[in-house]
């Protein structure tokens, strides 16, 4: 297509990020509209599956793969444990010669190291999307600042509760799974090192874990811990983020070992992240026209299988080998991406619905 007709990314997420990098080592006009008035750098840690490295190191950005091996630490074992904290099993993290590992990591390193490599320029902060539409010629967007763009493409990368999502898949919903999730990440070299995953489970349910975070950058140890606590979704929005301002119950802590239950009391009230967790049916299309939807917008899943960030990234990278192409016409550049992309990630979502159904204690129930 003519690298010269403006893109617009909406979303900096990793996959909003990444997406917009490539197309600006390519040489299009991109843009890149976020919400946040700044780039977002919240979250704790992530297991990113080798895919996920992969993906990473398929786009071919000088120094971001190993930037990023250097900010994590590979997976070297997961660990499960009951709530007693007396070991289940132990699994290795097998990994063949030369292989890249999957990595345990900040995902605020992720982020970061993303947005210092996009031009300035190209980010526009405090930028919500109001609505979109196109035509023949191309898209034009609103957001609520009054500003407006018009382009060649619009993707959509702005996660679960994408604003660019409903006019393209009207039927799409989210689904709650369950469970209301805290995680954190605290100072502390003693309670898991040298890459260890502990998971900690009762019967077919998940109640916590807790993984190596190797050290910041001033040498400190870093632990990431998350809790899942099962319970009903209330009705009222205002309720639902009442409940996200409160710490772990002292009554949910109590079913954990102690220490596991007092690694997560001591972590500071801002450097905890809650949550409801959601993900959507498999979508029968990622593709309308010149707008495309990547990341959690298309197919946001459970993290039973740590696909999330992993998906959107594979889908940054592909979507961006598709539009290098010079075929002048950059609609069917996205059915061609969505063509291949679209069996794959309903497989992530299906085999993620899968496993949590053999180890939650909920099955998915449809919300607004």
């Amino acid at each position: 297509m003519d690298r010269s007709q403006p893109i617009a990314v909406v979303g900096a997420g990793s996959a909003g990020l990444l997406l917009a990098l490539l197309l600006q080592r390519q040489g299009h006009a991109v843009t890149l509209f976020e919400r946040s008035p700044q780039l977002r750098d919240e979250g704790c840690g992530i297991l990113l599956v080798k895919a996920g490295v992969e993906a990473i190191a398929a786009a071919g950005i000088p120094g971001l793969l190993e930037e990023l091996l250097v900010a994590g630490i590979p997976v070297q074992r997961f660990l499960f444990r009951n709530l007693r904290g007396d070991p289940i099993e132990t699994s290795p993290a097998e990994r063949a010669a030369g292989e890249l590992p999957s990595l345990l990591i900040p995902r605020p390193a992720i982020l970061g190291a993303l947005a210092e490599r996009l031009a300035p320029e190209s980010f526009r902060p405090g930028a919500e999307l109001v609505e979109w539409q196109q035509d023949e010629a191309g898209v034009r967007a609103r957001f609520a600042d009054g500003s407006r763009w018009q382009g060649a493409l619009l993707v959509g990368a702005d996660g679960l509760f994408s604003r660019v999502a409903p006019a393209l898949v009207p039927q799409r919903r989210l689904h709650y799974l369950g469970d209301r999730v805290w995680r954190g990440v605290v100072p502390d070299g003693t309670f898991c090192g040298d890459g260890d995953f502990i998971v900690y489970a009762r019967g077919r349910g998940i109640y916590a874990n807790v993984f190596d975070l190797g050290r910041a950058a001033d040498g400190t140890p870093l632990t990431h811990w998350g809790f899942f606590q099962e319970e009903p979704l209330p009705a009222e929005r205002q309720e639902q983020r009442r409940l996200l301002r409160e710490p772990v119950p002292a009554a949910a802590l109590a079913k954990l070992p102690a220490d596991v239950a007092g690694l997560i009391a001591a972590t500071p009230a801002e450097a905890v992240v809650a949550n409801w967790s959601f993900d959507i049916d498999p979508l029968p299309r990622l593709v309308q026209g010149r707008v495309a939807l990547i990341g959690d917008a298309g197919h946001a899943m459970s993290s039973s299988q740590a696909r999330g960030m992993t998906a959107g990234l594979e889908d940054a990278v592909g979507l961006a080998a598709r539009l290098a192409d010079d075929a002048p016409d950059p609609a069917a550049a996205l059915q061609a991406w969505e063509a291949e992309r679209l069996p794959v990630v309903h497989g992530y979502q299906t085999r993620s619905r899968q496993v949590s159904a053999r180890t939650g204690r909920r099955s998915p129930a449809k919300t607004s």
